[in-house]
C-alpha cells in the first residue's frame, strides 16, 4: 500500500471514530439537508462556468484585482526579496511600513490613526472583544456580519438583537438594556441596503454608547475619493470606530479599523487576534499602498457601479422581482426556503449567470437568496443578458411564491 492509500486509510478510520456530538451534526447538514431537503445536490457546488458567463459572485466592485499597476507593484517587492519580519504586529516598531500604511488608510478615512488586520473577520472580532466585556450589552442590527456576533461571543458580552435597520426596534432596546455597543454596517452584505446612520448616531449619543460601523461593503464604492458612507455622511467625527474588510473594492486579505492613537496602543495589547497573529507581509502592503493610490482616484469606476445598480435594480422591479429591501451594488434574490433558492440558482446557472447562494447560518432559515453582486466592469450587454435571464425564467422558479414577492405584495396593499 501506498503512503498516501495507507495515510487516507488511517484518516477514515479517526474519522469513522468522531464521538456522536460531532456526527450528529454532520448527520443533519449531509442526511437532513444535502440528501433529504435538496435531494443530494449542494447549495453551493455550482456547475463550470462557460466561457463568457456574466460573473457575479465576487466582492471585486472596482475591477481592480487585475490591474497591472498593482500587480507590478506586488512583483517588485517579491522580486526585491522584500519578505519582511514575521511576526506579530505588537512588535513592529514605529516607522514600519505597515504603520505607514496605517496612517496612510486613516488620513484616507478621516480618522486620527487605524489598525491594520489579518482580515475583516479578524478587525471586527477584535474590536469586539477589546471594548465589551460580560455584562455590556451590544446591540447588533440583525443583519449585521457574523464577525461582528462573533466578537459578541468572544467577549461574553450580552448581545441585543435588533430589527434590521428599524430605528425604533433600537430606542427600545437601548431603554431597556441600557448603554453599550452598537453595532451596524454601513451597507449590508445581504441586500444592499444602507443604515440610517444619522439616526443611529444620535440614539449612540443620547444613550452614551459606543457606535462601530463596518465598512466592508462600502470603503472604495462609496463617499468622497471612495471614504465610505460614515464620511459621505459627515459623520466620521461622530462614529466612535470603523471597521472594514479590504477584501472587498480593495481585492487584497485583511481589515482595518479606525480608531485614536490612544486607542491604538491598549487594542494592539488587548485584541487577541492582533496580538497572536502575524502582521502584513511586505508584498501585501506594497498592494495595498498601491490600490489606495488607485481606488482614491476612481471616481469614473465608481461612478459606473452606481449606475449599473439603479439600471439593474430598476429592470429586475419592472419585473416583478422584489430588490426594494435594498438600494446598491448589492442585489438579493430572494426566494426563501433553500429547496426554492437551489431552482433559482440552477436556473441562473443554465443561462450563464452566476451568483452566490446565502443560505442559513448567513440568512435566517426561510430567507436564503441568491445574491448578485455587481462590478464597475459591467457593460450594456452583460447587464441586458441578466435582464433577460430573469425575465425568461420567471415561471420556471415559480417567482410568484416567493417569501420576499409575497411580502411585496402585502406592502402593496397596505
Amino acid at each position: 500500500m501506498s503512503l498516501a492509500a495507507r495515510q487516507q486509510t488511517l484518516f477514515s478510520h479517526a474519522e469513522h471514530c468522531l464521538p456522536s456530538f460531532v456526527t450528529k451534526r454532520m448527520d443533519e447538514h449531509y442526511v437532513t439537508r444535502v440528501q433529504q431537503l435538496l435531494g443530494g445536490e449542494h447549495m453551493h457546488v455550482w456547475a463550470p462556468a462557460r466561457q463568457g458567463a456574466v460573473m457575479l459572485a465576487g466582492n471585486d466592485y472596482l475591477c481592480i484585482s487585475g490591474d497591472a499597476g498593482l500587480l507590478g507593484a506586488q512583483a517588485r517587492c517579491l522580486q526585491a526579496s522584500k519578505a519582511g519580519m514575521l511576526m506579530s504586529s505588537v512588535f513592529l516598531q514605529e516607522g514600519s511600513r505597515q504603520h505607514l500604511l496605517e496612517a496612510k488608510f486613516a488620513a484616507y478615512m478621516g480618522s486620527e490613526d487605524g489598525v491594520l488586520a489579518q482580515s475583516g473577520w479578524a478587525a471586527n472580532v477584535g474590536l469586539i472583544q477589546s471594548i465589551a466585556e460580560p455584562g455590556v450589552p451590544v446591540y447588533l442590527d440583525m443583519l449585521a456580519h457574523a464577525s461582528l456576533w462573533e466578537g459578541v461571543q468572544s467577549a461574553r458580552a450580552e448581545g441585543v438583537p435588533f430589527l434590521h435597520n428599524d430605528v425604533a426596534s433600537l430606542e427600545r432596546q437601548v431603554a431597556k438594556h441600557g448603554r453599550g455597543v452598537i453595532v451596524v454596517d454601513a451597507l449590508y452584505s445581504t441586500n444592499g441596503s444602507v443604515a440610517p446612520l444619522h439616526e443611529i448616531v444620535d440614539i449612540a449619543e443620547r444613550s452614551g454608547s459606543i457606535l462601530v460601523v463596518d465598512e466592508s461593503h462600502s470603503l472604495g464604492t462609496h463617499g468622497p475619493r471612495g471614504a465610505g458612507i460614515v464620511v459621505a455622511m459627515g459623520l466620521e467625527d461622530r462614529v466612535h470606530f470603523r471597521t472594514a474588510s479590504l477584501a472587498k473594492a480593495f481585492a487584497g486579505r485583511a481589515g482595518f479599523i479606525t480608531c485614536s492613537s490612544h486607542f491604538k496602543g491598549y487594542f494592539l495589547s488587548a485584541s487577541r487576534p492582533a496580538i497572536f497573529s502575524s502582521c502584513l507581509l511586505e508584498h501585501e502592503l506594497a498592494w495595498f499602498d498601491a490600490a489606495l493610490d488607485l481606488i482614491a482616484g476612481a471616481d469614473d469606476r465608481r461612478a459606473a457601479l452606481h449606475a449599473s445598480a439603479r439600471q439593474v435594480r430598476e429592470g429586475l422591479a419592472e419585473l416583478g422581482y422584489n430588490v426594494s429591501d435594498g438600494t446598491e451594488q448589492i442585489i438579493a434574490l430572494e426566494a426563501g426556503p433553500e429547496p426554492k433558492t437551489l431552482a433559482l440558482r440552477k436556473a441562473l446557472e443554465r443561462r450563464d449567470i452566476y451568483g452566490a447562494v446565502f443560505c442559513a447560518p448567513a440568512t435566517a432559515k426561510n430567507r436564503s437568496l441568491v445574491r448578485l453582486t455587481l462590478n464597475a466592469g459591467l457593460g450594456q450587454a452583460d447587464i441586458g443578458r441578466l435582464l433577460d435571464a430573469c425575465d425568461d425564467m420567471r415561471a420556471e422558479v415559480d417567482i410568484e411564491n416567493w417569501s420576499s414577492t409575497r411580502r411585496l405584495r402585502r406592502l402593496t396593499l397596505v
